[in-house]
């Protein structure tokens, strides 16, 4: 059976913090665990999110926000295009359960959060830690444009290194 993407609902929280840290567990991602993971999968400024099922289970998950502060890739994208950082959409909190690689559940995602960005009048970008690797190849893959890598600190004792992309245009 093909994954198919859906809108994300309440219900879908506690599976989707189960598979998050199953990816946690095996790819480090997130970084720092949250002490609250049905709220950091839930930011203020989540335009949109959904999930993929395969087999009916949870599969995957992905956001799209609001340009925040401390994201990088807006205001890169915003200087290229000559643009506002409100002309652009962060896709966020994208993960894939171990278990369901391979059957193109990062890009049934990646599509549906782009889309729905362009649907906005917004530029699809987004931030993605430097180690994961396995991401920046979905994210060439997919044909997004690497604008920069950056340092971003995200507390006095971490520095962190972040991939910046925007979508083709």
């Amino acid at each position: 059976m093909a994954p198919r993407a859906r809108q994300r609902n309440d219900r879908d929280l506690g599976d989707c913090v189960r598979v998050l840290a199953e990816v946690h567990e095996q790819d480090g991602y997130p970084v720092n665990w949250p002490d609250l993971p049905e709220a950091w999968l839930t930011p203020p400024l989540l335009i949109a999110s959904w999930v993929a099922e395969l087999n009916g289970r949870v599969a995957g998950h992905i956001g799209l926000s609001r340009s925040d502060a401390g994201d990088a890739a807006p205001g890169l994208w915003s200087v290229r295009a000559g643009v506002s950082t409100d002309a652009t959409a962060v896709v966020n909190r994208l993960f894939v359960a171990p278990w369901a690689r391979g059957h193109g559940i990062g890009a049934l995602l990646m599509a549906r959060a782009a889309t729905e960005a362009q649907d906005r009048g917004l530029h699809p970008v987004l931030d993605v830690v430097a180690s994961d690797t396995a991401a920046a190849a979905l994210y060439d893959r997919l044909g997004w444009q690497l604008l920069a890598t950056v340092e971003q600190r995200w507390s006095p004792e971490q520095t962190v290194t972040v991939r910046c992309y925007a979508a083709a245009p």
